[in-house]
């Protein structure tokens, strides 16, 4: 968990720095070329990806000839979706009738042979819990790929210093994986080991890709519907918002992944790691999502400047559907370990079914606006299908997780309508204004944790190593 957070984390940081100096050397329209072509190379890696890297971590025990088979698996779709993309280049582009988006996707492509070429390792290390060297392989390329952008985007190559971005950072895990790593592949492809696999593994495959197309389908119906620029401030605020709701959840989540598999047959254990997971998780990312609702604007301007103004509005929505997308991975992952991958595909069609439907819809009907009231219907509807197919195979009943994050919940609501309505009406400076709420909306917050100690709280007391623990004394 130490080694995830830090490799989260320091990733996070570098993220951030990177937005912070691009957004003001690039433009939302070099953001918006580039959040056009993602639904192609997401679609593109769910392919090469074909569900089994889940499908190794699932299987107790994989073989050399389990991983072989799939390390060529990939390879050879990586083949198959580059040439697709290739050749599809010239009308995606006439699609948007933008002509730089064909030499773009050729070169942004190449990530897709990066990507084959470790998959397998990094499930391995996954696998073996290792995430020692997956944090410091993450955090070599992160530093790398920003001080390479950064200097692109100075020099003036515009949206090119994204794609080169894009590459640094698949080919630097890469190489290190490869030499740094002992575990080959044989020159074998065995029908048993991918005829097991692909039991499990297509259903995953099938739901990572319905997944990621109805993710990234908004991006192509808004740079479709509206212009580039439109796309880039709602991708801006997208990223944002994700680095909140997905970066604590996905440091708890890819660590307990591997361990729900190892216990998948002692259902009340497992019971009592995803209440703890799902408990630890909302009670730190809901007052960050709420805190960020309430200084969006000072928030977006001192770190992005004024160009990026348009942003804002869609941020504090895109938050609000955060709550609800933090606390879905640990529930999705407890199914997915049990094995019920079929299961999940056929859920995962409803979800994304009325998950599309609203967002499509609201487009459709009232614009942007009824795009992002969508959002908010897909997040929480996927959330409540999620806990209750927790509820029916594993046990943990929906109303007792429900009741778990209730206090969170409640409290978090409370103070940031205390710390909203208290400060908002004063008229005061925009960072003074800001600075504020979030003053009160901490002392609310961490005064309840102090006074009433909620379960919540000790949970996440419990993941914090005791030397770092200096409010408690030697007694305690």
């Amino acid at each position: 968990m130490v080694w995830t957070t830090l490799q989260k984390y320091s990733k996070m940081f570098i993220q951030f720095i990177s937005g912070i100096v691009l957004a003001r050397l690039l433009t939302p329209y070099d953001y918006g070329c580039i959040g056009m072509l993602s639904i192609f190379m997401v679609l593109a890696e769910a392919f090469i990806d074909g569900g089994f890297g889940s499908a190794l971590i699932q299987k107790k025990q994989p073989t050399q000839a389990d991983y072989s088979t799939i390390f060529w698996w990939n390879l050879g779709m990586a083949v198959l979706m580059y040439a697709i993309l290739y050749v599809s280049a010239p009308a995606i582009s006439r699609f948007y009738d933008i002509p730089l988006l064909s030499d773009v996707l050729r070169v942004q492509g190449l990530v897709l042979f990066i990507y084959a070429f470790n998959i397998v390792q990094r499930n391995q290390l996954k696998k073996k819990l290792n995430f020692k060297v997956l944090s410091i392989v993450t955090i070599i390329t992160s530093v790398t790929a920003l001080c390479v952008t950064i200097f692109m985007a100075y020099k003036g190559y515009g949206v090119w210093a994204l794609v080169a971005q894009n590459l640094i950072s698949a080919a630097i895990p890469a190489i290190i994986f490869w030499f740094f790593i002992k575990w080959r592949p044989i020159l074998t492809f065995s029908r048993q080991s991918f005829k097991e696999l692909f039991g499990f593994g297509f259903y995953m495959f099938l739901i990572h890709l319905i997944d990621r197309f109805s993710r990234q389908l908004t991006g192509l119906v808004i740079g479709k519907v509206y212009n580039p620029a439109t796309l880039g401030y709602y991708s801006k605020a997208f990223g944002t918002e994700k680095l909140a709701s997905h970066t604590i959840s996905s440091i708890m989540t890819q660590v307990t992944y591997p361990l729900y598999a190892e216990v998948q047959d002692n259902k009340k254990v497992l019971i009592n790691m995803i209440k703890r997971m799902t408990t630890t998780i909302s009670y730190i990312t809901f007052p960050l999502l709420f805190i960020l609702m309430l200084t969006a604007k000072p928030l977006f301007i001192l770190l992005y400047s004024d160009k990026w103004i348009q942003s804002i509005p869609y941020f504090q929505v895109l938050c609000f559907a955060g709550l609800a997308v933090c606390l879905q991975a640990s529930n999705l992952q407890a199914i997915s370990a049990i094995g019920k991958s079929r299961t999940l595909f056929m859920w995962t069609i409803v979800k994304r079914t009325v998950g599309l439907g609203a967002m499509l819809g609201g487009l459709v009907l009232f614009g942007m606006k009824g795009l992002l009231a969508g959002a908010i219907i897909n997040a929480w509807f996927a959330y409540f299908v999620n806990i209750f197919l927790v509820s029916k195979h594993i046990g943990y009943k929906w109303s007792q997780q429900l009741s778990a994050i209730a206090p969170v919940a409640i409290v978090s609501t409370l103070a940031a309508c205390i710390a909203f309505l208290s400060i908002h009406y004063l008229g005061l400076n925009m960072y003074l204004d800001g600075i504020l709420k979030l003053i009160i909306y901490l002392l609310i917050y961490i005064g309840w944790s102090l006074i009433f100690k909620p379960e919540a709280y000790t949970y996440f007391l419990s993941i914090i190593p005791d030397k770092f623990r200096f409010w408690r004394t030697e007694k305690q």
